[in-house]
C-alpha cells in the first residue's frame, strides 16, 4: 500500500541547534496533527520559512511544513525523514492536547501551516494542505478521522487558527476534517489500484495492462520510472512474464515529465 505523491514537499531545513530548531527527536513518536494558519495574510510558505530562519534564535515559535499555491516546505524534519524533530507549536501549559491524544503537541505531533490571502490561489493553497495532512495521517498511521486538532480546539483562549485562515478562504473548519478523511482514502494505493506489468519471451518488450485489458507498449526505461512515480504501476520485480498473444495490442505510452 502506497500513498499518492501529488506533490513535490521542499526540504528547506531551518539552522539546527536554535531556538526554533532544537534537534530533539519526536518522542515516543508522532501521535498526532496539528493545523495551523499563519496569521499572517497573502505571507508565502517560502516567506514564513525565510523569515523564521532570518530568527532561527530570536523566538521559539516553529512549525513542520509550510502549504501554499504553489509550494509544499518542510522546515523541521517530518515527513522527509525517519527520524521526524519536535516543533514548537502549541504552549506546554495548555491541557487540551493532553487530554485528547495523552501528549503534549511539541511532544508528538506535527505541525502543518495554511498560507492564505488575496494573493494567494486559495484553491490552490487548500488543496496542498488537505493532501499534505493526510500524508502525515498515512505516513506516521494515523486515523485521519481522530487524529488532526486545529490550534484553537488545543488552546481555545488565545488561537483561532486554522478556522480564521480557512474562513478568509471561504472554508470551514468542519469541511477541513471531512476534506481530509476524502483526501485520505482517495490517495491510497493498493496493489489492486496498480496497472499489471507483463514481458513478452519474443520480444523483451514491457507493456501496462490498461483498463481495457490491453497491453500497452512502455516505451522506453524513462516512461517506465515516470509511470512508477505517477504510481500508475509498481516496480521491475512486479513484470510477469506471459505468451506473446495473451493481450491484445493497445497503444505505446509515452509518459512526459
Amino acid at each position: 500500500m502506497s500513498f499518492k505523491q501529488k506533490y513535490p514537499i521542499i526540504t528547506r531545513y531551518l539552522t539546527n541547534n536554535t531556538n526554533r530548531r532544537s534537534g530533539l527527536l519526536i518522542s515516543p513518536g508522532v501521535k498526532f496533527v496539528v493545523a495551523h494558519d499563519t496569521g499572517n495574510p497573502n505571507s508565502t510558505a517560502a516567506g514564513n520559512v525565510a523569515y523564521y530562519e532570518r530568527t532561527a534564535n530570536d523566538a521559539n515559535a516553529s512549525a513542520h511544513i509550510f502549504t501554499d499555491d504553489k509550494e509544499i516546505i518542510e522546515c523541521i524534519p517530518a515527513l522527509t525523514s525517519d527520524k521526524p524533530e519536535k516543533a514548537w507549536q502549541v504552549l506546554y501549559n495548555v491541557s487540551k492536547d493532553n487530554e485528547l491524544y495523552g501528549y503534549d503537541a511539541n511532544d508528538a505531533a506535527i505541525g502543518v501551516e495554511y498560507c492564505y490571502g488575496s494573493n494567494i490561489n486559495a484553491a490552490e493553497s487548500y488543496k496542498r494542505y488537505v493532501w499534505v495532512l493526510a500524508y502525515v495521517c498515512y505516513k506516521f498511521k494515523l486515523n485521519p478521522a481522530t487524529a488532526v486538532a486545529g490550534h484553537f480546539i488545543l488552546d481555545p483562549a488565545r488561537k483561532t487558527d486554522p478556522k480564521s485562515g480557512l474562513a478568509a478562504s471561504g472554508r470551514t473548519y468542519e469541511q477541513l476534517l471531512k476534506d481530509i478523511v476524502s483526501e485520505y482514502n482517495s490517495s491510497i494505493i493498493t496493489s489492486n489500484n496498480l496497472m499489471k506489468l507483463i514481458k513478452n519471451p519474443s520480444s523483451q518488450k514491457i507493456y501496462a495492462i490498461g483498463a481495457d485489458n490491453k497491453k500497452h507498449w512502455i516505451f522506453n526505461e524513462e516512461s517506465f520510472n515516470v509511470g512508477k512515480a505517477m504510481e500508475l504501476w509498481g516496480d521491475w520485480n512486479t513484470i510477469e512474464n506471459v505468451g506473446d498473444d495473451s493481450y491484445a495490442e493497445g497503444h505505446t505510452i509515452i509518459l512526459i515529465k
